[in-house]
């Protein structure tokens, strides 16, 4: 095998310690801005209410059609996409770390037969 396909476990382990932080921050933002998205809500529907839409199906109306929530709605989008992207790049990681495991285990195995 040439150096380039080597699996390196020391740069998937780093890379795995290195990005856990914004991993955990991206996750963060995005259980934070699902559950702000019902506040936003809330606080539109009140204010929805306060311009005289009575019922709460045209105060719902008013809130989701709300400039305010779409903003909410494009940042979840975001901290969405930035978490799902480092997930799969620590999951990218792992399995190279299980490649590895398996191949030195197999390296062992056959060395042990010779």
């Amino acid at each position: 095998m040439s150096d380039d396909s080597e699996i390196n476990i020391f740069r998937a382990l780093d890379f795995i310690r290195d990005h856990a932080p914004r991993y955990a921050k991206a996750k963060a933002e995005r259980v934070y801005l699902e559950n702000f998205r019902k506040s936003k809500k809330a606080m539109l529907m009140r204010a929805a209410e306060l311009k005289g839409h009575k019922t709460a199906i045209l105060q719902e109306r008013e809130s989701y059609a709300d400039p305010e929530y779409l903003e909410v709605l494009k940042a979840l989008q975001e901290a969405t996409e930035e978490e799902e992207k480092l997930r799969w790049l620590i999951t990218a990681a792992e399995a190279k770390i299980e490649v590895w495991r398996t191949m030195e285990s197999t390296r062992r195995a056959e060395a042990k037969n010779l």
